[in-house]
């Protein structure tokens, strides 16, 4: 499959200077407990990561951001809960997980699980230079091994049993927006070429992480990356299929590797969170779900002859009155509501479309 020059075109325009890639309330489980979460992956995941990096363009520390989330804008890239806050309430976690880079996040602090999730970044490691200053996976799973995972075990009476954490892991769709899309690195490489090594990496660092402990780990979807506002709104309202083709060609990679890594990994467990088809579901089906708007993002997203990005809500700019009905906050980035749907199906769905293969429930309780 060859490159679509015109997507090129429009991604270069729109993301030349900057980032792009109401709540409900969420009832606790009630079984299958575990000590906290350790948080790998981009914007759909970070907390605020990106708040203590110099020269980063991918920050969400402002309103409308954060509006519907108790402790205001943080960095999270929605209006109120992510997906990690939410699975947290679901596990009984005693508090949001922190980010890696909060000075603060050491100590007492760590014991329930770090986020080194940064908006931008890509499972490679020159992904999202164009936002500027972002955190590649492998960074932050070295960042887990150099400074967590030492200080854990210095603050830990007894051997530090990772087995009692989720490792969650939410990577690739800007190695595809900020990569193979956008930069000419690749221009003699097919898609498939691409997908192909885009796994194999992924595959070396989920090794890495195994080797550092981890058993219980959760891989997110690539989301309908075409269907997004800021491709429909240069798209003439319409999905753009090359982008959904790209992330469903990961996606059952990424599936795949939840058996294929068995072997190889004999004392760990993974699960596929398919939040792709969750969220298409949600868009195709919109009005039945609840939601009345799934094309166009609730907050106010200025184009760059206004100053903005097409992607990003404009600071302190105007959002819609009812952020449960709409499926995207931003131009990228989906809302609460959505966010509360994907941690519930993640938590107890008994489909393995969505969940493979099993739920998150029934992972802590191996």
């Amino acid at each position: 499959m060859t490159r679509n020059t015109n997507l090129r075109t429009v991604l270069l325009f729109f993301f030349f200077f900057s980032y792009c890639e109401g709540g409900r309330e969420i009832r606790k489980g009630n079984g299958g407990m575990i000590k906290g979460m350790f948080v790998f992956g981009s914007s759909l995941v970070d907390n605020g990561n990106n708040n203590f990096l110099e020269n980063s363009r991918a920050k969400a520390d402002f309103l409308p951001y954060g509006m519907d989330f108790s402790l205001g804008p943080l960095g999270r890239f929605t209006n109120g809960k992510n997906v990690i806050d939410l699975l947290g309430d679901y596990f009984h976690l005693p508090s949001p997980i922190p980010p890696f880079t909060d000075p603060s996040t050491k100590g007492k602090k760590i014991v329930h699980g770090v986020n080194y999730a940064s908006g931008g970044s890509g499972i490679l490691d020159n992904t999202g230079a164009i936002t500027g200053n972002v955190i590649s996976l492998n960074r932050q799973i070295k960042n887990f091994e150099t400074v967590t995972l030492p200080e854990l075990r210095r603050g830990m009476r007894t051997r530090v049993s990772l087995d009692e954490y989720l490792f969650v892991v939410g990577s690739g769709g800007n190695d595809y927006s900020f990569n193979y899309f956008l930069s000419n690195l690749h221009s003699e490489l097919s898609l498939d070429s691409f997908t192909a090594n885009l796994t194999a990496t992924l595959s070396q660092q989920l090794k890495k992480l195994y080797g550092l402990g981890a058993r219980k780990i959760v891989l997110i979807s690539v989301n309908p990356l075409g269907c997004s506002p800021m491709v429909r709104a240069n798209n003439k309202g319409q999905c753009l299929d090359i982008l959904n083709q790209a992330a469903q060609m990961f996606n059952l990679n990424l599936k795949t590797l939840v058996d294929d890594l068995k072997p190889q990994m004999p004392l760990s467990n993974l699960v596929f969170l398919n939040s792709y088809k969750i969220i298409d579901d949600i868009i195709s089906h919109h009005i039945s779900k609840g939601f009345m708007e799934a094309a166009v993002p609730c907050c106010e997203v200025p184009s760059l002859s206004e100053g903005g990005n097409g992607v990003l809500c404009k600071n302190g700019g105007q959002t819609c009155p009812n952020r449960t009905n709409h499926v995207f906050f931003d131009g990228l980035h989906p809302t609460e509501a959505v966010n509360v749907l994907i941690a519930s199906k993640a938590y107890a769905s008994q489909l393995q479309t969505e969940v493979y293969p099993t739920n998150l429930f029934h992972l802590v309780n191996l």
